[in-house]
């Protein structure tokens, strides 16, 4: 099988930026990887530790780079839209990181140069790529599930985790850059199936006195054309020593024929230590009991990352070197996850339901 060489450049060089800087590095079709990251310093030191070819504090440097056929957009949230669009203006295909955008008119401004460029657009929602998902969305395509009539589930984090995402975009909330997730799983097991209405409720102490106008707990309902029904919700508040490295997730999926019970809590992993463990994503936070394996876009073991974020990357590189299937999430999916995710928020602030495609 033909093997197409490929020059990535990573913009943005943060915890998952350089994630995917150090999955491009070990891939065999990666011939060129180039870092960018508004710190120049940040970004020489991914460059450093990936092995990268060339680093930039510009990222128009390592977009337009002659050496670079696809682009890893890895910013935080508010900032994808510019580093997106210049690299589809290019004709470079695109990974960007969950959600699309913030807005929707940012999200169909890309959707429109995506489409009038011909140039292919993924969305970063790892979780896809966890097996249980994997595993589930390959009962329902099998029909072992019949019709799915409803799901039910719920993701809950800590406070510390949320105020750090908070911190770096103060739009990216809970349910805007968390239970996004979830609502992408959803959209998947019931691909092809449109949602029509979105009700939600929402409360929360927490985050507003820490100086973010945003609920601890948001719950929705999301009703689809089918009649199917979806109930969502996301608790982002436990206590800060709470044990987990990540989310802990719980779904349940019920249809005509059968029914998935997915427990993603990892509360069968527990390690208890006098030495401290370190959190991935909070500098300074270390726990001394902890869920092994909860870190939502995987775990190092032994030398080399491992779970949904490495899988991920492996199987977008795979996409674009080998032509393999992709069961990334499109723009188009991300576009309806955001409209399912922005209409939680004004549901659960107005208390009114909200029609969605109008």
């Amino acid at each position: 099988m033909e093997t197409r060489e490929l020059g990535i450049a990573v913009v943005g060089s943060g915890r998952i930026g350089s994630l995917r800087a150090r999955m491009a590095a070990a891939h065999p079709a990666v011939k060129f990887l180039a870092v960018s990251d508004l710190s120049a310093d940040r970004a020489a030191h991914l460059a450093e530790i990936s092995g990268a070819d060339f680093s930039s504090a510009d990222n128009e440097a390592v977009i337009a780079h002659p050496r670079v056929n696809a682009v890893i957009v890895s910013t935080s949230e508010h900032e994808h839209l510019a580093p997106v669009m210049r690299a589809l203006e290019l004709g470079k295909p695109v990974l960007v990181e969950k959600p699309i955008a913030l807005t929707l008119a940012d999200a169909d401004r890309i959707i429109a140069k995506s489409e009038s460029t011909g140039t292919p657009i993924h969305v970063g929602y790892a979780q896809r790529f966890k097996r249980r998902y994997l595993s589930a969305k390959d009962q329902i395509v099998a029909g072992r599930l019949g019709e799915i009539t409803a799901l039910t589930g719920r993701a809950c984090n800590t406070r510390a985790q949320g105020i750090e995402i908070l911190k770096r975009s103060v739009n990216a909330t809970p349910v805007v850059d968390v239970l996004t997730y979830w609502v992408d799983v959803a959209g998947w097991f019931l691909e092809g199936i449109r949602p029509r209405e979105v009700t939600a409720r929402g409360h929360g102490t927490v985050f507003r006195e820490a100086g973010f106008d945003v609920n601890d707990a948001t719950f929705a309902l999301i009703t689809y054309e089918n009649g199917a029904v979806v109930n969502l919700g996301v608790y982002f508040a436990l206590p800060a020593h709470a044990p987990q490295l990540g989310m802990g997730v719980r779904i349940e999926v019920f249809g005509s024929e059968g029914a998935l019970l997915l427990n993603d809590d990892h509360t069968d992993e527990l390690l208890i230590t006098n030495k401290g463990i370190p959190h991935a994503y909070i500098p300074g936070l270390e726990f001394k009991t902890a869920f092994l394996s909860s870190s939502t876009p995987g775990n190092w073991h032994l030398g080399d990352y491992w779970g949904p974020v490495a899988d991920e990357s492996r199987v977008w590189l795979d996409h674009l070197s080998r032509n393999r299937p992709c069961p990334m999430a499109t723009a188009r999916e991300a576009r309806q996850t955001l409209e399912i995710t922005l209409a939680i928020e004004e549901s659960a602030r107005t208390g009114t339901a909200i029609r969605l495609g109008n």
